[in-house]
Parts: C-alpha cells; structure tokens; sequence
C-alpha cells in the first residue's frame, strides 16, 4: 500500500514543478516579446513606419495574452487532474481506515465477549486480578 504522505508529497511537488516550468516559459515568452519589440522598434525608427510599430507592438501583446491564456488553461488543467488524484487517495484511505475500524472493532467484541465469559466462569479469580491491578495502578499514580 502507498504512503498516503509520501503519494500526497508527490502530488505537491509535481504540482509546484508545473508552476515553476509555467513561469519560467511565461517569463520567457515576454522576454521573446520584449527582445521583438526592442528590435522592430530598432528597425522602424522614422515617423512613417510608428503606425507600423504600433501594429507590431499590438500583434506582439495579443500574442503575449493568448500565451498567458494558453498556460493559465494548462495550469489549471493540470490542478484539477491532481485535485482529483488526491481526492481519490483521500477516498481510498478513507475506506480504508473504515475498514480497518470495523475490523478492530469486531476483534474487540470478540475479545470482550471472551473476556466476559471467563469472568462468569470464574469470577473470585477476576475480582483478585481486577483488585491486584487496581492497586498496581494506584501505586503507579501515587508516585507521581
């Protein structure tokens, strides 16, 4: 059986490795868009090509805002596929746990009606253990 912590650690670190490879390709792509704008303003220097620059300039910021959409959707593509992961985890561990409970409990009913049919059968012995533990705790409590 997988470590829930372990599989939940993974989750996180998969998730943070995804965000830190979306910004380092946002951060990339201005610095693309910046270097272009840099360079065609460089080439369009004179009064009749600033219409043209402004249109560069234009095309290069939608194109940096349909870059962002792109990564927004995949980053968010990306956490809703780990949120369903680890609400998956978190539903197989609950089960788990449920079925660990009513195993224990059932070992415990077992053990008590054990217990309570050895009292009936002898009960001067399980009144002398219950008074000898009874005492030991008490000794075990005085001394603190």
């Amino acid at each position: 059986m997988a470590n829930p912590k372990d599989t939940a650690e993974n989750l996180k670190r998969d998730a943070r490795e995804v965000v830190r490879e979306t910004k380092d390709e946002l951060r990339d792509g201005a610095r693309r868009v910046a270097d272009d704008v840099r360079e065609t303003a460089d080439r369009l220097s004179s009064n009749a090509n600033v219409d043209r620059l402004k249109e560069r300039g234009a095309e290069l910021a939608q194109s940096v805002r349909d870059t962002g959409r792109e990564y927004a959707e995949h980053a968010r593509e990306v956490g809703e596929e780990y949120a369903g992961r680890a609400r998956a985890e978190a539903e197989r561990l609950y089960e788990t746990g449920q079925k660990k409970a009513r195993d224990v409990a059932h070992y415990a009913e077992d053990r008590y009606d054990e217990v309570s049919d050895l009292v009936r059968r002898h009960p001067a012995q399980a009144l002398g253990i219950a008074a000898g533990v009874g005492f030991l705790v008490g000794l075990i409590l005085a001394r603190r």
